[in-house]
């Protein structure tokens, strides 16, 4: 018997089963149960419905990590409408080309960024606009209490397949715009019990959000924690004061960190004279994006007394492919080493590292080649960019998603990324687009050429560094200060991708038809660290 995935099911479970027991704590400390977590996502749903909101129409949140952004995703869900989580670190140019370019109708903003939108609101198709704190937001916006208020809990659950989508989450790319991926039922179900299975995810875990929710759906944790009937802690992005509080007070048992936070953690460790960092449970963290160096794995695991794993993927794989949990391969000589690669395959997902033409690659550890993907978890297509997606799907091997990254892969199948095909820089697990770096430089007078590529970072894995010829061509008296174009870049970016060093050359190195050699550039800036990409 065949029974279509819906993502409608992750909540139907748990209010099954756990009705009763507690789903959600707020960031105020307000705490839900999962018949009430229910029943306000029902409202919501109705509301939309009330609002004209029909199944296929697309729903924006904007949101850091409160029970509003829970109660919206599985509200829209409900009624068919597709989830349109948003990067809340973006600026109002950003959410006009995103909202405009996936036809938004309605959109739900937390009232710490609903100005945002409110500076765009003119210029984009979308209609209604929700927030949880409307007397703190200028311009005319609903409040998402008061609506619920307002509206029965009973609305019209269409007929869905499973290979309709769902969601669309936007991510950077290497040129310009940022690109819909389209996620269905059907990859975000199977995404979805494929973190339960290596997360092991049970229904008396506590579930920290130090994960964006807007990051491929918080990793398909909205699903996952929901339809396991495991409790949800909400946050208000990190502070490290705040999440070992909350690990002990809640007895938190499982969250996700990129190596960024994990550093956080581990400063707060040191400077607060190493406090107690677990609750009754103990405590288990996923860790992906760069690899975090062994001193890290080291801190977390035998000073924190957590349990690390490291996974590998990117927001059109769900992101989960690959993981270094493998116990059975780990001994008390290897044990870092291995925690620090991207790790084997999950399972129904055939990963693999191949050369230019599409063959595998030797498992020897040392040839590189770019790793492909296929799985069920694996998006669908990315919005309304045909050629684009059929780059993806087809650029060395039919049919895998090719990931852009270069890897070299071991006797036992577990790869370790070595380099980057597409110029992204992941800072503290954002993407960020060297390109649009470089057009922003571009724009200052004072800059006759620019090279952006990532370099080492010790608090973020990776961070923007600039190689810039300067217009009078003096490198040792440029125009213009380092400290002046990181403000420049400052003005006309999100704050998480300013370019933060700066270095002055005669030129930059170059091939023979004139493009840039960032690989000189990186080897150079790299020269002292184990691998050409950020593990610190």
């Amino acid at each position: 018997m065949e029974t279509p995935l819906i993502v409608t099911d992750f909540l139907d479970q748990a209010r099954s089963h756990y009705g009763d027991e507690e789903a959600i704590v707020g960031t105020d400390g307000e705490r839900f149960t999962y018949a009430e977590f229910g029943e306000r996502v029902d409202r919501f749903a109705a509301a939309l419905q009330d609002r004209g909101i029909e199944k296929g129409d697309r729903v924006a949140v904007l949101d850091p990590n409160t029970h509003y952004h829970l109660e919206a995703a599985h509200g829209a869900m409900g009624i068919g409408a597709v989830h349109t989580p948003l990067n809340y670190r973006l600026e109002p140019d950003d959410y006009e080309y995103i909202l405009s370019d996936a036809g938004v109708d309605a959109i739900y903003a937390d009232y710490e960024y609903a100005e945002k939108i409110e500076a765009i609101r003119d210029d984009v198709p979308t209609e209604t606009f929700i927030t949880n704190d409307a007397a703190a937001v200028e311009g005319d916006w609903e409040s998402f209490d008061a609506v619920l208020e307002d509206t029965a809990p009973e609305y019209d659950r269409p007929e869905m397949a499973e290979d309709e989508v769902i969601t669309i989450n936007y991510t950077s790319g290497t040129t310009g715009d940022p690109k819909g991926v389209c996620r269905t039922h059907r990859t975000e179900t199977i995404h979805a019990y494929l973190m339960s299975i290596y997360h092991e995810i049970t229904d008396d875990d506590t579930y920290l959000w130090t994960l964006p929710m807007f990051h491929v759906n918080g990793w398909g944790h909205i699903y996952a924690v929901t339809g396991m009937g495991a409790t949800h802690v909400c946050t208000r992005g990190v502070n490290a004061d705040d999440v070992v509080s909350s690990i002990r007070d809640e007895d938190v048992s499982l969250l996700c960190a990129a190596p960024a936070v994990l550093n956080q953690l581990i400063d707060y460790y040191e400077t607060e004279g190493e406090p107690e960092m677990t609750g009754a449970n103990p405590v288990r963290v996923t860790t992906a994006g760069s690899a975090p160096p062994e001193a890290t794995i080291r801190a977390v695991e035998d000073r924190f007394g957590w349990y690390l794993k490291h996974l590998y993927g990117a927001t059109e794989t769900g992101p989960l492919i690959t993981i270094s949990d493998a116990k059975r391969l780990i001994d008390d000589g290897n044990r870092f080493e291995i925690k620090k690669r991207q790790g084997m395959g999950v399972l129904g997902t055939d990963v693999r590292v191949v050369d230019e033409d599409g063959n595998d690659v030797p498992r020897d550890d040392q040839t590189l080649g770019e790793v492909v993907v296929r799985g069920n978890q694996i998006m669908d297509r990315y919005w309304n960019k045909p050629e684009a997606t059929e780059e993806a799907f087809t650029d060395r091997v039919e049919g895998y998603y090719h990931t852009g990254d270069l890897a070299t892969i071991d006797e036992n199948g577990m790869i370790a990324l070595r380099d980057r095909k597409k110029d992204i820089i992941i800072s503290g697990g954002e993407n960020i687009s060297s390109i649009e770096l470089e057009d922003t430089l571009f724009d200052h007078e004072a800059v006759a050429d620019a090279a952006v590529i990532p370099a080492p970072s010790d608090e973020w894995g990776e961070t923007p560094k600039a190689f810039v010829v300067p217009s009078n061509g003096d490198p040792t008296d440029p125009p213009v200060s380092a400290e002046e174009l990181t403000a420049f870049t400052r003005e006309q970016l999100a704050g998480y991708k300013v370019v933060r060093r700066v270095e002055y050359v005669k030129e930059l190195p170059k091939t023979a038809t004139g493009k840039t050699q960032k690989y000189e550039l990186r080897q150079q800036e790299w020269a002292d660290e184990d691998r050409m990409i950020g593990e610190g």
